[in-house]
C-alpha cells in the first residue's frame, strides 16, 4: 500500500474514532461530534486547526517520493491544540527528520514531539495489537467517573501509549494510572498540556 493510501486510511480511521487517535474528530456541521466538542477544552477553531494540521502534514509527506514507500515509512501524525505527535517507524534517520520537518512547516503547529523510531516499519499484526490497546484504554477513560475521557487522545505505537490533551494534573494522574493498568502497555508517555 502506498504511503498516500496509508495516510488517507489513517486519516479516515482517525475520523471514525478508531486506531491510534481515538477521540472523534470534529467535522463542521457534524452532529455526532457535538458532544465531544462540548466537552473539549479547545475552541472549535482549534479542533478544526488540529484536523487541518494532521492532513497537511501527511499531504506534505505524501508529496516526497522517499516518504511514499510503505516498506520504508510508517508515520502517524496526531495534533492536539497545535502540538504535534509523530509516531511510527522509518528505515533511516533522514526519513525521520524529513517527517519532522514537514510537520513543523505546517501553519499553526506550536511544537513537534518526534517519537518516530528508526527501524523496519511495523506490520499489520503489531498495528492491530496497538489499536486493541488504544481501544481498551479509551474505554476505561470514557467509563471512568474520575476523568472526562473525551478530553484525552490516546495513541499507541509499539505498545507505548501516548496521552494528549488539555487536562489538570489530577486528570493526568488518573488517566496515566488507568492506562498503566492495561494489558499490553510497556510504557506511558504524557504529552499533556496542563490547565492548572
Amino acid at each position: 500500500m502506498s504511503f498516500y493510501r496509508t495516510a488517507s486510511f489513517f486519516v479516515l480511521i482517525a475520523s471514525l474514532g478508531i486506531g491510534g487517535c481515538t477521540t472523534p474528530l470534529i467535522l463542521a456541521g457534524a452532529a455526532a461530534g457535538g458532544a465531544t466538542a462540548a466537552h473539549d477544552r479547545r475552541s472549535v477553531g482549534a479542533q478544526i486547526d488540529d484536523q487541518t494540521i494532521e492532513m497537511r502534514a501527511l499531504s506534505r509527506m505524501a508529496k516526497d517520493p522517499a516518504m511514499t514507500k510503505a516498506e520504508d515509512v510508517h508515520v502517524n501524525v496526531t495534533s492536539f491544540n497545535g502540538i504535534v505527535l509523530l509516531t511510527g517507524e522509518t528505515r533511516t534517520a533522514d526519513l525521520r527528520q524529513r517527517a519532522e520537518r514537514y510537520a513543523r512547516e505546517v501553519p499553526n503547529v506550536r511544537k513537534v514531539y518526534n517519537e518516530i523510531r528508526v527501524e523496519e516499519p511495523s506490520g499489520l499484526g503489531a498495528r492491530s495489537g496497538d489499536t486493541w490497546v488504544t481501544t481498551k484504554i479509551k474505554t476505561k477513560l470514557l467509563t471512568s467517573e474520575h476523568v472526562d475521557g473525551t478530553r484525552i487522545k490516546v495513541v499507541t505505537e509499539a505498545s507505548i501509549v501516548y496521552l494528549m490533551g488539555l487536562v489538570s494534573r489530577g486528570e493526568s494522574n488518573i488517566a496515566t494510572s488507568l492506562a498503566s493498568d492495561t494489558g499490553g502497555v510497556t510504557r506511558i508517555v504524557r504529552v499533556f498540556e496542563y490547565v492548572d
